[in-house]
């Protein structure tokens, strides 16, 4: 997908998220039944440490795009399914693996203790 930016007349190439945006409908495709570990963050727009957190999750679905699922779900737009996870404070990550939630973290954090929470579950072999 390309837009034209007016002033200069450029064309910009659009680049996909590597990231999922969750809904109550693909939760358990995407989660549950992964085979790859999934790091899920739930946020809202209105948040501020949200704000802080989304750019460092974006970074980490490049990094580990191919051997990790990275994925948001925006908690205004998904209710029930942040609360049927327990999810009282945002943002808050979770960590899936084979279908089960392994670790968490609530509120803001350095990306390197995200990244090395996301590494503990990689198998070995799908390492660089």
């Amino acid at each position: 997908e390309t837009l034209k930016c007016p002033e200069q007349g450029d064309r910009i190439m659009m680049q996909q998220p590597k990231y999922l945006n969750l809904t109550a409908e693909n939760f358990k495709s995407e989660v549950i039944e992964s085979s790859k570990p999934v790091l899920v963050d739930f946020w809202a727009a209105w948040c501020g440490p949200c704000r802080m957190v989304g750019p460092i999750v974006e970074e980490l679905a490049s990094e580990f795009d191919g051997i990790a699922k990275i994925a948001k779900v925006d908690v205004d737009a998904e209710p029930e399914l942040a609360g049927g996870l327990g999810i009282q404070s945002i943002p808050t990550l979770l960590f899936f693996r084979d279908g089960k939630v392994v670790d968490a973290v609530v509120g803001a954090q350095p990306k390197k203790v995200l990244a090395d929470k996301l590494s503990a579950l990689v198998p070995v072999e799908s390492r660089n």
